[in-house]
Parts: structure tokens; C-alpha cells; sequence
């Protein structure tokens, strides 16, 4: 098997592509970049979403319980 270029340089210049080979390379690095950065925020905000919503379903669990106890303690007397 005989290598498709002969040297590192050759390689670098793609056969006299290298600019659009490489503004290709370095676009498509760009995007699964972003991508990647994207996602990872994403993620965060809905772990975030899901503390606050458990948050205020915890609260209002609570304001139950104290509305049933209090309700409880008024008919007792």
C-alpha cells in the first residue's frame, strides 16, 4: 500500500485544495464546537428548570400540610 502524499508538507497543501480542504475542516470543527458548548448549556438550564419546579412542588406540599394541620387544630377546639 503506497501512502497518498508523500510528505507532511504535501499533505498540508491537499494538492492545491489545502485552502478549501482545510476552511472545511476547520468550519466543521467550528460547528460540532458549538454544538457541543450548546448542549452542555442546554443541559444545565434544564437541570435548573427541574430544581425550581421540584422546589415549588416541595413548597407547595408544605403549604398543604400546614393548611390540613391548621385546619385540624381549629375544628379540635
Amino acid at each position: 500500500m503506497t501512502p497518498a502524499f508523500s510528505s507532511a508538507a504535501a499533505f498540508l497543501a491537499m494538492g492545491g485544495y489545502a485552502l478549501y480542504v482545510w476552511l472545511a475542516v476547520a468550519a466543521t470543527l467550528l460547528i460540532f464546537g458549538f454544538l457541543t458548548l450548546h448542549t452542555c448549556w442546554q443541559r444545565r438550564a434544564l437541570f435548573r428548570e427541574l430544581s425550581r419546579q421540584q422546589a415549588r412542588e416541595r413548597r407547595i406540599v408544605a403549604a398543604r400540610r400546614r393548611a390540613e394541620a391548621e385546619g385540624s387544630d381549629a375544628n379540635a377546639s
